[in-house]
């Protein structure tokens, strides 16, 4: 069988998780479904506890696109557009679901994924009267779709910039977990608490059976959050499933621990191909590897390896990209740049 590289979300959760489901299988939650148990209530209380953000609000929900397609829906107006890089989530991956709800995604074009005020403001002028979408809030990614992270800095001029333009600033912190843990790394969850109108954290990628705990900080965007969360099916009855495991994620740091391993296995992988002598499409910053490989190895690699090809690059060589997760063993890494001789 072949091993893959394709994604973070492949195997099923940590250890710590599933002993937690199985040691609370038969606690009742009568009267205290819906995200309403203990258990949800305990893992709230751990992540405020990192955000230092007491007006914060958290909503746990199953996924990350579900977590897009509910924040962007419920917080504009039928007539606002969500302005995105053209690699976004939201853009490339979702099927529309943005847009299916009646919001325009407004794509900008970037080299590392990232969004900065001086791309954002060409698609503001553009956008100037009411017989257009009025550009209403800045989807960004941390980690990015080409695994590049933002700086203190840039989510500061960033914040700015939105507050200034009266633009809502909001996170996909699908891979957040890898992000925080990156060695070029200088931000932590209380910083993004500070920065963000909204983010959420990704329990998908990061170790959970499933769920991104949703973070509203901005109060004036939290009224009757839940009525919209029910109406798009994300309000789960059995909203225990979730808080067990951000329970379990954020006990005793285990969130940014697996974040911390997914990484180092990706800076191994990444190391080993720059020796080599290859190239990448962008630096690795987190746990996803760009690599420009020649076709054939990459033919070659496909023997053994799973994972995807990311883009052309020119007539003999391809972008692939190799993802780690938390559960990623060295020997498979070493097994990969053991094969990559062309």
């Amino acid at each position: 069988m072949k091993y893959s590289f394709k994604d973070d979300y492949s195997e099923g959760c940590h250890p710590h998780i599933l002993k937690k489901l199985i040691e609370t299988n038969f606690e009742q939650t009568a009267n205290a479904n819906y995200g309403q148990d203990v258990f949800t209530k305990e893992a709230k209380a751990l992540i405020h506890k990192k955000l230092n953000h007491p007006k914060a609000e958290i909503h746990l929900v199953s996924g990350g696109t579900q977590a897009n397609l509910v924040v962007i829906s419920s917080l504009l107006k039928p007539y606002e557009a969500v302005i995105s890089a053209e690699s976004g989530h939201i853009e490339v991956h979702e099927t529309g679901a943005i847009e299916a709800t009646g919001h325009k995604v407004l794509t900008i074009p970037t080299k590392d994924g990232k969004l900065s005020p001086n791309l954002i403001q060409p698609t503001l002028d553009a956008h100037k009267d009411e017989h257009q979408v009025l550009p209403r809030m800045v989807y960004i990614s941390n980690a990015t779709e080409l695994g590049t992270i933002y700086s203190q800095q840039e989510l500061h001029e960033l914040s700015s910039f939105c507050k200034e333009k009266d633009l809502l600033l909001f996170m996909d912190g699908a891979r957040l977990g890898t992000a925080l843990t990156s060695s070029s790394n200088d931000l932590d969850l209380e910083l993004i608490a500070k920065y963000m109108d909204v983010f959420y954290i990704g329990g998908t990628k990061n170790g959970a059976l499933l769920g991104e705990a949703i973070v509203i900080c901005n109060p004036e965007l939290q009224a009757n959050f839940r009525f919209a969360l029910k109406q798009k099916g994300a309000l789960l009855a059995k909203g225990r499933l979730l808080g067990i495991q951000f329970l379990e994620l954020f006990t005793d740091d285990l969130f940014f621990e697996l974040g911390k391993y997914a990484n180092r296995q990706a800076e191994v992988l990444s190391k080993a191909i720059e020796d080599k002598g290859f190239e990448f499409l962008a630096p690795t910053e987190s746990n996803q590897v760009f690599p420009i490989l020649p076709k054939t190895l990459i033919q070659k690699l496909q023997e053994k390896y799973e994972f995807h090809i990311w883009q052309a690059y020119n007539e003999t060589h391809n972008v692939i990209r190799l993802v780690t997760s938390w559960a990623t063993p060295l020997d498979k890494v070493q097994e990969f740049i053991n094969d990559l001789e062309d």
